[in-house]
């Protein structure tokens, strides 16, 4: 019985060894075939040499020996420890290899989201200097009160055409924004009847327009000077609006109501309400109103127009701020959001909190353009003289440079400066002239005037000592009204 338990132990361990011998084997072809070795290659051969002189050495003494169950038990557990160790080498190069798989698997998708970045800035940036010329000059034109009225007709139908591209091209970028990482609201003083002012105006145009009534309802003991990001409201609400009307036939009624909760000790909620009369939606459809390019009815692309994009873009910006919205609707009956939002309070800053019904006037002042596309720099020059202010064009941002510094001090009031230039680009431009040995080179407001429109964009902009960034097509309003704060706002960076 005992030497048939020592024969077992010597032919296990030796067909053990031999199972050892052929993994190793495998394992040295495997790296071989990874890795180009040119030196030291050697190391991989001697576990395989040294386990022959093993397996050699079990048949050695079984065959000439007299091996005892103690001898034979050693010999069958180092066979079991080699093939252990061998497992646990492959388990190992296992994680190595698939770590790597996974770190070229995340280089891969962080290379293509970097391209794709660089693809969507690129299309932008075509895509909007083009729409910047039609629509300016569609502005200019619309200005002269000397064309007919069908031309003037014709040219509201083309303004309206333009913008519903822009605003294609905005959810599409701002859709791009969403696969990033999550984008911070700013945290900064404004007026809350700065924002109702400014949307007032755009959604009572939108609804005369149509043939619409406009209302807004405001509850009692409202806050006015406010901590949040104001351009994020604005845009939300704008959206809301913007899908009120463009869902209500006349003669509808759009309504936005503000109301006010206190949420503690300097800060409140305020609640957002867009109610419209138009064709509503249907019950089975509310869950999905949030999701991408959803669209209740395919008919209704045809009749109202709409990407599906929307209110899937107004409520990641709602989120952003740490808001909620919600929608109850019936068909036919008409719609209502509710997006409420939290907000600090705060005193604005001295010089920038202006109301919105301010007058605005650039009369005699003298800003620099630059602007390498001729119908571009035009059309600006056009828009400043319509405000009785002067203005001077460089080609590229190192003609810019050498203007402002050849000028005498204080010669120019303001600088709008494009990004993407020839020579020398915006961006780089900016910072050689924050650099100059001059007093005003460190207070002249330098606004970026430009068709990148990424947060990114918005970011470099501000590194690189511009105080402002303005996006095309030109809203001439906010142009004329970001020209009259920072001019007149002693200059100061923001």
């Amino acid at each position: 019985m005992i030497r048939w338990i020592i024969n077992s132990l010597i032919i296990f361990g030796s067909a053990l060894m031999i199972v050892n011998i052929i993994g190793f084997v495998k394992y040295a072809l495997f790296v071989k075939g990874r890795q180009k070795w040119n030196k030291g290659r050697w190391i991989l051969y001697v576990p395989i040499v040294l386990l022959c002189f093993f397996f050699v050495g079990y048949m050695a003494v079984w065959i000439f020996g007299s091996p005892d169950i103690i001898m034979a038990g050693i010999l069958f557990g180092g066979s079991i420890f080699v093939f252990i160790m061998m497992l646990l080498l492959n388990r190992i190069t296992k994680t190595i290899i698939e770590s790597e798989q996974l770190e070229a698997k995340l280089m891969a998708a962080e290379e293509g989201n970097r391209l794709k970045s660089a693809f969507m800035a690129s299309v932008s940036h075509e895509m909007r200097t083009p729409l910047n010329v039609i629509l300016g000059l569609d502005d200019l034109a619309q200005k002269n009160s000397d064309i007919p009225p069908e031309t003037r007709m014709q040219l509201i139908k083309i303004e309206r055409s333009g913008k519903h591209l822009l605003g294609l091209i905005n959810n599409i970028l701002e859709m791009q924004d969403m696969d990033g990482e999550e984008l911070k609201p700013k945290n900064e003083a404004f007026f809350l009847h700065n924002v109702t002012n400014q949307i007032n105006a755009m959604a009572e145009t939108m609804c005369e327009e149509k043939g619409l009534t406009y209302k807004l309802e405001t509850g009692e003991q409202m806050p006015d000077s406010l901590l949040g990001d104001e351009m994020l409201i604005k845009q939300v609400l704008m959206n809301l609006l913007d899908n009120a009307v463009k869902y209500t036939s006349p003669p509808g009624t759009v309504t936005l109501g503000i109301e006010a909760e206190p949420s503690g000790e300097g800060s409140c909620v305020l609640r957002f309400t867009v109610r419209d009369t138009g064709v509503g939606i249907s019950e089975e459809f509310l869950p999905k109103v949030f999701d991408l390019f959803s669209q209740e009815d395919a008919s209704f692309t045809n009749r109202f127009g709409g990407s599906g994009m929307g209110l899937a873009v107004t409520k990641q910006k709602v989120e952003q701020m740490k808001g909620t919205i919600s929608v109850s609707s019936k068909q036919g009956e008409g719609s209502e959001f509710t997006v409420t939002v939290p907000f600090g309070s705060a005193e604005p800053e001295k010089g920038l909190a202006a109301s919105s019904d301010e007058v605005i006037s650039l009369a005699g002042r003298r800003i620099l353009i630059a602007e390498d596309i001729d119908e571009n720099a035009e059309i600006v020059a056009d828009l400043l003289e319509l405000e009785d202010a002067l203005s001077e064009r460089a080609a590229n941002g190192s003609e810019a440079l050498e203007m402002f510094r050849n000028s005498p001090l204080g010669y120019y009031d303001a600088i709008l400066m494009d990004l993407r230039m020839p020579v020398t680009d915006g961006l780089e431009s900016a910072k050689e002239i924050r650099k100059l040995e001059r007093e005003d080179a460190k207070t002249v407001p330098i606004i970026a005037l430009t068709a990148n429109a990424f947060e990114e964009d918005i970011k470099n902009s501000a590194e690189a000592g511009m105080n402002a960034h303005l996006v095309k097509p030109i809203d001439a309003e906010l142009l004329y009204k970001t020209l009259f704060r920072l001019i007149n706002a002693g200059h100061e960076t923001g």
